[in-house]
């Protein structure tokens, strides 16, 4: 075949093939010239890449509750208090602890006397004790105290009128109550108290005298403590709150030893749900009992108290932290209620003498099988299941 033929051969071979496919991954250029006469299919776009997921959060560790509770004694800012009250104002008796007071969530007593200036007193009683409603009410909120117990055996003083007096004066201020009625089913009711997303109820029962005085289903006074009251009461209000209190006016006066049934009750509240049982009336102090989740004040003694009585000299304040609804720590601030020498203005105890009442409560509370030590004047509670520690549990102000 000749080289003439042999070009034509080759020339016509090219022409017949197609052209070469271009790579997946970049677009086909828009041709310059006529297209080829073998259609070639169009490369589509690669798809668009989904948005990267949102990382997913870091689990936090839920933030603790904490609350901070504060209780004293028996406050009666009459009887032989009122010319001094009227002298120095009814705040005198908090200006030495106002700022421990103030340093809580629930601030609680035992308001031992109706707030009234009216009504009828009772006639068969050897001591009849009143304040004047208008000046107590507030002192006692500016103190920081935002519930009080009612029952004890001088809230009907002064009859139903001077039960009903008391009750408006302390809801003018804010303050709640326990432990008193217009009948005995508002006299077993639990004050409650809200701090944050935390709720903290109060139940109070007097066992002490005059029997008029206790509340029935038609008549005003003041709950008396029957036992299957007491753990039902403790039991609903366990539905209702996370920490429940309760406090108990009863023993003997003037006296350290316990009756038998104080320590049968304040267990009994406490195995029915409470956390804290506060006791009042000896006008002294009593042991202190660390039991099973809670812990039982016997007597916390006076505090401010409108007498001149010998008897009634020392007395603490006690201060509970709370972390989760479970007890954390328990310091007891040592205070001098003498009022010959203090005039019903309670004040902090120092050096020995703090030592001295931290070392009578440690006796006290021997027998119950509880420890207290002392940590830079104030007594420390021996928690079995927590670790003491030496430094300040700091608290947050409630809410105003």
């Amino acid at each position: 075949m000749g080289s003439v033929a042999i070009l034509a051969l080759l020339v016509a071979a090219c022409a017949s093939l197609p052209p070469p496919t271009p790579p997946a991954t970049i677009p086909t250029p828009t041709p310059s010239a006529p297209p080829a006469p073998v259609s070639v299919p169009p490369v589509s776009e690669p798809p668009s890449q989904a948005p990267a997921p949102e990382p997913l959060p870091i689990p936090q560790e839920a933030s603790t509750r904490r609350l901070r509770i504060i209780a004293v004694g028996d406050i009666m800012l009459g009887g032989s208090a009122a010319p001094e009250m009227a002298k120095f104002g009814y705040d005198h008796p908090f200006t030495d602890v106002r700022s421990v007071l103030r340093n809580a969530d629930v601030v609680f007593a035992n308001l031992e006397g109706p707030l009234t200036d009216a009504g009828h007193p009772e006639s068969d009683k050897r001591y009849i004790f009143r304040s004047p409603p208008s000046k107590v009410g507030p002192a006692l909120a500016a103190a920081g105290f935002n519930v009080v117990s009612l029952a004890n055996n001088h809230t009907m003083d002064y009859g139903i009128e001077g039960l009903q007096h008391t009750l408006s004066a302390l809801a003018a201020v804010g303050i709640k109550h326990a432990g008193a009625g217009m009948d005995l089913e508002q006299a077993r009711q639990p004050a409650l108290i809200s701090v944050g997303d935390q709720t903290v109820a109060v139940l109070a029962y007097s066992l002490t005298f005059p029997e008029s005085f206790w509340a029935r289903a038609g008549s005003a006074g003041t709950a008396f403590g029957h036992e299957h009251h007491v753990r039902a009461d403790v039991q609903a209000a366990r539905e209702r709150a996370d920490i429940v209190m309760v406090s108990f006016h009863w023993g003997r006066e003037a006296t350290t030893e316990l009756r038998d049934y104080q320590p049968r009750l304040g267990r009994a509240a406490i195995d029915a749900g409470a956390t804290v049982v506060l006791g009042h009336h000896p006008h002294i102090l009593q042991g202190i009992e660390r039991y099973k989740h809670g812990i039982i004040f016997y007597s916390l003694g006076n505090f401010a108290f409108g007498s001149y009585s010998r008897i009634a000299q020392r007395s603490i304040i006690a201060e509970l932290d709370i972390e989760d609804a479970r007890l954390t720590r328990v310091r007891l601030v040592p205070l001098n209620v003498n009022n010959v020498e203090v005039v019903f203005q309670p004040r902090r105890l120092a050096s020995a003498d703090a030592e001295s009442l931290v070392t009578e409560l440690r006796e006290l509370s021997a027998p119950l099988q509880t420890q207290i030590v002392l940590d830079n004047d104030v007594g420390e509670v021996v928690l079995s299941d927590v670790p003491l520690r030496s430094s300040k549990h700091a608290s947050g102000r409630r809410e105003e």
